[in-house]
């Protein structure tokens, strides 16, 4: 709202130069208006993007002279980026769900004009997951930002992939390894978040509220440390990235691991057949078996206030988008769609990755967290994945760990 009053403002000061405005309007020859426009999204979606991009263009032809660049942006940090610079920032961008309140609350997103429509096309989930305070301010675009449990069928019964105990002994037993990442404090809420002790976002929408050290309880904040401590210990257990995870796949030392529906199509690459998917299992905590939680959460599109072409913006948002764009999304990323009609089609019905998300979701909490989860969060986790190098009291590391993540 904000860059379009401050371009209004301009068009009302030019209006009496000669030519102020031939670009908005056409000269009077009639030529359409020059449009450009920049897009911000992952690498692994530029093709699909530049796609989307070809078919907008193709849909709008002779409406404006379009000029729109593909750039790529990780969707994990667009928010710091953008806000690093709004004017110079993208018109159209790909971010995670987490992001909406602050960039809602920065001015880089104005309320989506026709938000009842959108509405109406996603699914209520991925509704929520774009509003803030009862506003929608970004466009859904999948609901499946979550993650679950991949796993080689020639190497794991049903019954081994229930418990992670019987899934690292299965991978050990099979020269081979259970992959999981705990560099990211997003993986690591899966040790946390189903034993009752809490990381919630405080009404401020900026700081958090952290119980993660708790001394009392049917499950302590030491029970998880000494959990995930043993998980370390065994000859199964691999800490790798989601891209040496992906890369352990292909190369076939990992044989079962934790990830999301991004993968879903190089994992099939590589398995073929064999791929599996389900929920996360259970895991050994304080003499009892704990479903392991996740995250979960949307990918958005989301449309910059300060956009010059504002209302093109906006048509292109709503374009990648929409019912169409969201299934060609399944078909080339194997990502699950947010439109209604788009995730109820039989081909993201019988996908093994969307059947476990879905499966998974009954154990997940919606994303929610403030900046300074992370940092703490990652080098607690980092340390259990070292076998507790520090040798520092656990319940001082988890006191350390509350400490960073409620600051303020």
């Amino acid at each position: 709202m904000k860059g379009r009053i401050a371009a209004l403002l301009l068009a009302a000061a030019c209006m009496t130069a000669a030519g102020c405005g031939s670009e908005k309007n056409g000269d009077s020859a009639g030529v359409p208006e020059t449009v450009a426009l920049t897009l911000w999204g992952a690498a692994e979606d530029e093709a699909l993007l530049q796609e989307t991009i070809r078919t907008f263009e193709q849909e709008y032809q002779g409406q404006a002279n379009f000029q729109i660049t593909f750039e790529v942006q990780g969707e994990s940090d667009c928010k710091d980026v953008l806000l690093s610079g709004l004017e110079a920032g993208a018109d159209v961008f790909t971010f995670a769900d987490d992001q909406v309140s602050a960039l809602a609350a920065a001015g880089a997103l104005d309320p989506v004009e026709n938000a009842e429509s959108i509405k109406q096309a996603n699914l209520s989930a991925a509704v929520d997951a774009a509003t803030v305070r009862d506003t929608l301010y970004a466009y859904p675009l999948t609901a499946d930002n979550g993650y679950f449990l991949y796993y080689n069928k020639r190497y794991f019964s049903e019954e081994d992939i229930q418990t992670l105990d019987s899934i690292l002994d299965a991978a050990a037993a099979n020269g081979g390894k259970f992959a999981m990442d705990w560099s990211s404090a997003w993986y690591v809420y899966s040790f946390f978040g189903n034993t009752g002790m809490e990381i919630v976002l405080n009404e401020d929408g900026i700081t958090n509220h952290c119980t993660w050290n708790r001394q009392d309880g049917a499950v302590r904040g030491v029970d998880v440390a000494q959990a995930m401590l043993a998980i370390a210990r065994k000859p199964g257990f691999s800490n790798r990235t989601d891209e040496e995870f992906l890369a352990g796949v292909q190369n076939g030392s990992v044989l079962a691991g934790v990830s999301g529906v991004w993968n879903a199509v190089a994992i099939e690459e590589a398995w073929g057949a064999d791929m599996g998917a389900a929920k996360l299992p259970t895991f050994t905590c304080a003499g009892q078996q704990i479903q392991m939680a996740s995250f979960s959460g949307c990918k958005l599109i989301g449309v910059n206030a300060y956009s010059q072409h504002y209302d093109w913006a906006c048509r292109l948002a709503e374009w990648i988008t929409n019912e169409q764009n969201q299934k060609l999304r399944f078909e080339m990323r194997g990502q699950g769609p947010s439109n209604i009609n788009a995730a109820a089609s039989a081909e993201v019905q019988q996908s093994p990755a969307i059947a476990a998300l879905l499966e998974q979701s009954e154990f997940s909490q919606l994303q929610r967290v403030g900046g300074k989860f992370w940092d703490p969060v990652t080098a607690f986790a980092l340390n259990m994945a070292a076998g507790n190098a520090t040798g520092e009291d656990l319940q001082k590391q988890l006191d350390k760990l509350v400490e960073g993540v409620t600051a303020r």
